[in-house]
């Protein structure tokens, strides 16, 4: 399966404040490797593509928990 596929599974069961820290917890990552690679080019500079790519799927999710409970 795909890496998409397998972190939509993941986000199945997770409350409003889970996915909130989550979301808070992705983004400090992502802070951490843009400065890294700043400083110098990072291994895998797609890491952080994809790393985006992942908050904007749990902010989806996020919007979706949150007006499913209005």
């Amino acid at each position: 399966m795909s890496k998409k596929v397998d972190f939509k599974k993941s986000l199945n069961g997770l409350n409003e404040a889970d996915l909130q820290a989550k979301i808070k917890e992705d983004e400090l990552r992502m802070k951490k490797l843009s400065f890294a690679h700043a400083i110098s080019p990072l291994e895998n500079p797609q890491s952080i593509r994809s790393l985006r790519r992942d908050i904007a799927r749990l902010k989806t999710v996020l919007k979706k928990v949150q007006s499913e409970k209005v």
